[in-house]
């Protein structure tokens, strides 16, 4: 492994802000958090157990650690919804998406107070870990901002060895070198690699497989590219869900508008899901209700209503308050799967080998306590299985109540 390059320099880290080499330094752990994460253990799924941010906008040199149901609290402004920004570029990066896909806003994730290097660059890192079947793995990222964002160093560990690597060695060049592990008498393979990609998602197409030491590298980059596509991020937008909606594939939109379209599918294919669903809604909606039921002529748009029981009329979605609608699509994204989802998994993993993991940023946004405890209820219900997990950023009500939850990891970003 000396051959290896110990680093992949990128550019001098002399400020907060400046880009330099991707290794992130020594971390701190979460500020305030409630219970572990989550104990040490071999994953049958691949999952990210740890998000790292440095010179990532309020982040300075932070890790926290993701179990189960993980939960971001802290006043406006703390960094909440940096955080999950952070955990969704990645996931877009590990998807195939372009930086600048991945970061719309760069400049705004650069500290306020960052002074930029000689060369006028500011930019920051963020990493993650992804535990799985192959052991834990790191994956660590330096992004210049400014003035061109590009990555201009990665790096892909394990135990302590370096897998593969990158670094911008021309800045004229909209390229990087990388390097990744191969074993044998070559010992390692170098190849320039796109500067606004990550490398490490691109490096099954590129690592043939045929010596133990890629065989290793091709191990951990599929075990991390997993993890990060098994994202959902949902913001149910309530003003989108209330018209009816076109009959269609029957898969949940990230803003939740063809909630009814879904509701018709889990109704049709999944009674179990769709009885848990309407149980949770008696819970979460206003008035007695004793289904979820939907209205879908041939050819006609689908309209989902709320059964109220004998004698009583349905209610339409249209006349059900902005907290019950965000409830409700919460509520059947907990309780379901990929496969009901608008999202791209792995294709090159059985389903069942994967755990889904929820991606929400404003968690409890318009609801109340008790929408919020049935909420976390389902959360538990259905993390506890090992399937899906719960990245979500909420506000302190909802944190005061999930600190006394077993199973339920609380990072506090006010101190």
């Amino acid at each position: 492994m000396s051959a290896f390059p110990a680093a992949p320099a990128a550019a001098s880290a002399g400020t907060a802000g400046t880009v330099g080499n991707p290794v992130v330094p020594a971390q701190a752990g979460p500020r305030g958090s409630g219970r572990p994460a989550e104990p040490a253990q071999r994953h049958a799924r691949p999952v990210i157990t740890e998000l790292r941010l440095s010179a990532f906008g309020r982040h300075r040199s932070a890790a926290f650690p993701l179990g189960p149901v993980t939960l971001f609290a802290g006043p406006s402004g703390s960094g909440k919804s940096q955080a999950l920004a952070a955990y969704g570029a990645l996931t877009g990066l590990g998807a195939g998406a372009t930086l600048d896909e991945a970061f719309p806003d760069a400049g705004a994730r650069i500290p306020d107070r960052a002074l930029p290097d000689a060369q006028r660059r500011r930019g920051f890192r963020l990493g993650c870990t992804v535990d799985g079947p192959a052991g834990p793995v790191r994956l660590d990222l330096a992004v210049q901002a400014e003035p061109a964002l590009r990555i201009v160093g990665e790096r892909l560990s394990q135990d302590g060895q370096i897998l593969f690597a990158t670094a911008l060695r021309d800045p004229g060049r909209r390229s990087v070198q990388a390097a990744w592990l191969t074993g044998g008498a070559v010992g390692v393979t170098r190849a320039p690699l796109p500067d606004d990609r990550l490398g490490t998602a691109l490096l099954p197409l590129r690592v043939a497989g045929s010596t133990a030491g890629q065989r290793q590298v091709l191990a951990a980059a599929e075990q991390v590219v997993v993890a990060l596509r098994s994202v959902f991020a949902c913001d149910p937008r309530p003003d989108r869900m209330r018209a009816p909606v076109p009959q269609g594939e029957g898969r949940l939109l990230g803003d939740c508008a063809n909630l009814a379209d879904v509701l018709r599918r889990t109704r049709n294919e999944c009674g179990t899901r769709h009885a848990l669903l309407a149980e949770a809604a008696r819970t979460g909606c206003s008035g007695p209700v004793t289904g979820l039921d939907v209205r879908a002529p041939e050819g006609g748009a689908v309209t989902a209503v709320l059964d109220r029981g004998p004698g009583r009329p349905a209610t339409e979605l249209s006349r059900l308050g902005s907290g019950e609608l965000r409830f409700l699509a919460l509520a059947l994204v907990l309780l379901t799967g990929p496969g009901v989802l608008d999202m791209d998994p792995a294709a090159e993993l059985l389903s069942a080998r994967q755990a889904l993991t929820v991606l929400a940023d404003g968690f409890d946004h318009g609801l109340d306590g008790c929408q919020s405890a049935e909420l976390l209820r389902l959360a538990l219900l259905s993390c506890g299985r090992g399937h899906v997990r719960l990245v979500a950023a909420v506000g302190e009500g909802t944190a005061a109540a999930a600190r006394y939850l077993a199973g339920v990891s609380v990072v506090d970003l006010s101190v």
